[in-house]
Formats: structure tokens, C-alpha cells, sequence
């Protein structure tokens, strides 16, 4: 009801202003002197006209503004309590500590593990170096016994064989040749002495085929009863306690 009002109130009152008007100078042309003229003269018109005034549309009605939000009060930062921030610092200090006690400790640890290491590989190095240098020595010892070996035994070879010639020389003195012995002709016999040069047996190992001449050299030797040998008992033992002896006839003649 009020928009209708307030929609029409506009026209309404431009309308009472010009009756008003129009009322005002009806009034400014009375005059009561010649009221008789005038009733006797023909009226004057007046001329109006209605003005309709079309509605104003009416605004569009916009919803009502929403109100802003209010922002959240942000609660109220408790005040620091210097108690608990000491404390604070003095965790946070004791665990800087640790861990550096633990990183120098873990540091500590690897050296050590590192010098055990070297240790080791320097024990190792001179165990090596010993056992090649004790490999080599006994390889040298070895080597300088193996030639020294040889060389007693070429010495003793060399001994043993300048004694044999003494022997067989003094078979030869001592061997009479059988009439049937002929060139060619070779009997090998097996000698036993004893370290004073004393023949102790004499036995033909491998005959020449001729009984005469076998039994002349198993003679020989036996003749000669007694050899000088080697007063060395390990040169004695080994070329003259046994041996063999060849009998060859174009090597015993005469």
C-alpha cells in the first residue's frame, strides 16, 4: 500500500498545483465593480490539460549487503616464561653437545678403525717381507748345501777315484792272464772291503763266458789281500765298503 502512495504522490501533487494555479488566476481576474459586465460578458475558458505521469518504475530491491565478517579474534599469545625458556636453551644446548660428542666419537672410532687397519696391513707387509726373506735364505742355504754337496761329492768323487786306481793297479800286479782269455773278454766282479783296505769277499757278478778267466780276476783280487783306501768313513762307506770291479783283457795286458 505505501508503494502505491508513494508511486502516486508525485502525479497527485502536480495536479493540486495546477488547480491552484488555475484557481489563482480566476481570483486575480474578480472584480466585484463590474461584476454585472463581467456576468454579462461570456467567460473566459481555461484551458487545461491533464498531465499522467507514468509510474516510475520501481528500483529493483536488491537483496540487503550481507555483513562483512568479522574477523576471528587471534587468541591471546601466552607471555614467555623465562623458567621455560631457560630450560629450553639448556635442553637445546645439552643436545648440541651430544651430538657433537657423538660425532667426535664416531670421528675417533673411524681413526681408530684406520690405524688398526694399517697396523694390520704393515704386520702383514713385514711378515710377508720376513717370510720371502726366510723363503730366500733357506732357498740360498739350500742352494749353497746343493753346491757345496756337489762339490764334497766331486771332491770325494775325485778321491774315491784316484783309490780305485790304486786298486785296479794292484790287481793288474797281482792278475796272472789264462792261455784261453782273449780281447773282448770282460768279467765283472763285486769287491767288500772293510775301512782297514782288508778284502773281505770277492764274487763274480756277471761272468765273460770263460770259466779261466773269471776265476784269474776273482784271483787277482784276492792275491792282493789288502787295498789302500780313504781314511774319510763317508767316503770309505760310500765307494769302498762295496763295489764292482771290471775285468777287461786289452785293458790288463801286460
Amino acid at each position: 500500500m505505501f508503494d502505491a502512495i508513494r508511486q502516486y504522490s508525485v502525479p497527485l501533487v502536480l495536479a493540486l498545483v495546477l488547480h491552484g494555479l488555475a484557481g489563482m488566476a480566476l481570483y486575480a481576474n474578480w472584480n466585484p465593480t463590474d461584476r454585472e459586465k463581467r456576468i454579462i460578458e461570456p467567460p473566459r475558458a481555461v484551458q487545461s490539460s491533464l498531465i499522467v505521469l507514468e509510474p516510475e518504475p520501481a528500483p529493483a530491491r536488491t537483496p540487503p549487503a550481507q555483513p562483512k565478517p568479522q574477523p576471528k579474534p587471534e587468541p591471546a599469545q601466552p607471555k614467555p616464561d623465562p623458567a621455560a625458556e631457560q630450560a629450553k636453551r639448556e635442553a637445546e644446548a645439552k643436545r648440541e653437545a651430544e651430538a657433537k660428542r657423538q660425532a667426535e666419537a664416531q670421528r675417533d672410532a673411524e681413526r681408530r678403525a684406520a690405524e688398526e687397519r694399517a697396523r694390520q696391513e704393515a704386520e702383514a707387509r713385514h711378515q710377508r717381507l720376513d717370510e720371502l726373506a726366510r723363503s730366500a735364505f733357506e732357498e740360498a742355504l739350500e742352494s749353497e748345501a746343493s753346491e757345496l754337496a756337489a762339490s764334497e761329492a766331486a771332491q770325494a768323487e775325485a778321491v774315491a777315484q784316484s783309490y780305485r786306481r790304486g786298486i785296479y793297479e794292484a790287481v793288474v800286479a797281482n792278475w796272472s792272464r789264462p792261455p784261453s782269455a782273449r780281447n773282448r773278454m770282460e768279467a765283472e766282479l763285486l769287491v767288500e772291503l772293510v775301512p782297514t783296505g782288508d778284502v773281505v769277499s770277492v764274487t763274480v757278478i756277471e761272468s765273460s763266458g770263460n770259466a779261466a778267466f773269471d776265476r784269474s780276476a776273482e784271483a787277482a783280487v784276492r792275491k792282493a789281500r789288502n787295498f789302500e783306501v780313504p781314511k774319510d768313513p763317508d767316503i770309505f762307506e760310500a765307494h769302498f765298503r762295496r763295489f764292482t770291479l771290471l775285468f777287461r783283457p786289452e785293458d790288463l795286458l801286460r
